[in-house]
C-alpha cells in the first residue's frame, strides 16, 4: 500500500462518525488502537471518543452514535479516538501514501479526493474483529459505483470490487434495510441504536473527507464536490 491511497470504511459506525465531527467544526481527530493511549495522550480541551462491543467507554466524552458527534461539544475541539475496529484498520494503513475515510454519507466527495490525488486506490474495509462485514462491503461497492461515474466508466476494478458494486447495486433502493439486516445492524438495532443505522445508511449528504496527515484525521473537501 505504500505508494497507494487507501480509503478506509467503517460504516457502522467509525468512519461515518469522524465525518460527521469534522462537518460540525472538530479540528482533528486521532485515531489510536488502545484505550490506554487515548487517555495518556488527552490534554486539556481534547475530546475523549469511542467503544468497544458497541458501547460508550466509562469516563470517555463521547460514545460511537452519529449524533454524540453533531453538536456544538465537538466544535474547535480535538477529539481522541479509538474503536474496536475502524480507528485500529486506520492505524494499520499508516504507511500508505494516502489515508482517506470514507462512509455513505461522504462516498461522492471521497472518490472525487481519491481521484485528485492521482494514485492507485484501495479500498479497505475495516469489518468487524477481522471478519468481513457486508455494511463495509456494500460501502465499498458504492464508491466504485461513484468513480466509476466521475469517471465515464473507465475506472479499472478487480473482481473483489466488481462484486461488491455488484451487490451495492442490488440494494441500492433498499439500502436501509440492507444495513438493518446486516450482522452489525442487527446487533445495534438491538442496543436501541437503530436511528445510527438510518443515519449511515444515508449517500452524499456530507463533504468532508478525514485525510490522515501525520497521524491525525483532517478534513479535506474537494474543489469539485458538489453535496447533494
Amino acid at each position: 500500500m505504500t505508494n497507494q491511497t487507501v480509503i478506509v470504511i467503517d460504516v457502522l459506525r467509525a468512519t461515518s462518525n469522524m465525518i460527521t465531527a469534522l462537518m460540525f467544526g472538530c479540528i482533528e481527530i486521532i485515531p489510536l488502537e488502545t484505550i490506554e493511549e487515548a487517555k495518556s495522550l488527552k490534554v486539556s480541551g481534547d475530546l475523549l471518543g469511542g467503544e468497544r462491543n458497541c458501547l460508550k467507554l466509562p469516563d470517555f466524552d463521547l460514545g460511537n452514535s452519529p449524533y454524540e458527534y453533531m453538536t456544538p461539544q465537538v466544535f474547535d475541539k480535538r477529539i481522541l479516538m479509538t474503536t474496536t475496529n475502524g480507528t485500529r484498520v486506520i492505524q494499520q494503513a499508516n504507511s500508505a501514501k494516502h489515508v482517506l475515510a470514507g462512509a455513505f454519507i461522504n462516498a461522492h466527495a471521497c472518490a472525487l479526493a481519491a481521484l485528485e490525488l492521482q494514485d492507485d486506490i484501495t479500498i479497505l474495509c475495516a469489518g468487524t474483529n477481522d471478519a468481513f462485514s457486508w455494511e463495509d462491503g456494500l460501502c465499498a461497492g458504492f464508491i466504485v459505483h461513484e468513480l466509476q461515474q466521475i469517471t465515464g466508466q473507465s475506472f479499472q476494478v478487480n473482481d473483489f470490487g466488481l462484486c461488491m458494486l455488484t451487490s451495492y447495486l442490488e440494494v441500492e433502493q433498499k439500502l436501509n434495510q440492507a444495513l438493518l439486516e446486516s450482522a452489525n445492524g442487527k446487533k445495534l438495532t438491538l442496543l436501541g441504536f437503530e436511528s445510527d443505522i438510518l443515519y449511515c445508511s444515508k449517500v452524499n449528504i456530507m463533504d468532508a473527507v478525514p485525510v490522515l496527515y501525520d497521524g491525525k484525521l483532517i478534513s479535506h473537501r474537494s474543489k469539485n464536490v458538489c453535496p447533494s
